[in-house]
């Protein structure tokens, strides 16, 4: 299938279809406690908020790169704070979800590896923050482990699929190395101070006591 017909394909009624049948057994999922299969509505609405809102954040643009990625308002953190409240799996569905209603609403396909390493895995990769644990600086840690597999994501694709775009005086590695930091690298860092700050920490910290 060609990148013309893929793309037809993902813009189509049908290929809307599937994205939406695959979200909603994604969500599924995350109703799924996995404390002996019990259902847990309460996760499943904390996941669905921190979804809306990475969406929403992912719009609100600070700075566009010409060729795909922005600096935004925060939206990475939204699912790396899923991931310190929930967990790691969860986290890691409501980031590929994300991804997903990404992909209806703005797609761009040229071959199947790149839809899955710019959409679900981007996004979903994000939820990886969970493997910090739940010590001192976890937050900041996870966050900072989330961001890395999201800009591993987005290096594997530009070097694979992109690397034509790269001009004088770059291979499609260097390219992607620094095309791919320069809008993941600003947002990163300034997220980063504002989680050091010390209410922030200790609100997620009181959350999680809650939720749990």
């Amino acid at each position: 299938m060609s990148a013309e017909q893929l793309q037809g394909f993902f813009e189509s009624l049908t290929g809307q279809i599937i994205t939406v049948t695959v979200i909603i057994l994604l969500f599924g999922g995350i109703l799924i406690s996995g404390k002996k299969r019990k259902t847990d509505i309460k996760a499943l609405v904390l996941s669905a908020i921190f979804v809306a809102l990475y969406l929403v954040l992912n719009q609100i643009m600070i700075f566009r790169m010409p060729q795909g990625g922005s600096i935004t308002a925060f939206s990475m953190l939204t699912i790396t704070a899923c991931a310190y409240l929930l967990g790691t799996r969860r986290a890691v569905m409501a980031g590929m979800c994300a991804g997903l209603v990404g992909l209806i609403f703005n797609p761009y396909v040229i071959h199947p590896i790149q839809l899955l390493l710019d959409y679900p895995l981007a996004v979903g990769a994000l939820g990886l923050a969970g493997l910090a644990g739940s010590k001192k600086y976890s937050l900041q840690i996870g966050y900072l482990l989330g961001v890395l597999f999201r800009y591993l994501c987005a290096l594997l694709s530009g070097i694979i699929f992109f690397g034509e775009y790269a001009p004088e005086g770059f291979n499609a590695f260097t390219w992607s190395i620094y095309y791919n930091i320069s809008y993941i690298g600003p947002e990163a860092i300034i997220t980063l101070i504002i989680l050091f700050l010390p209410p922030i920490p200790n609100t997620f910290r009181r959350l999680r006591a809650q939720i749990n």
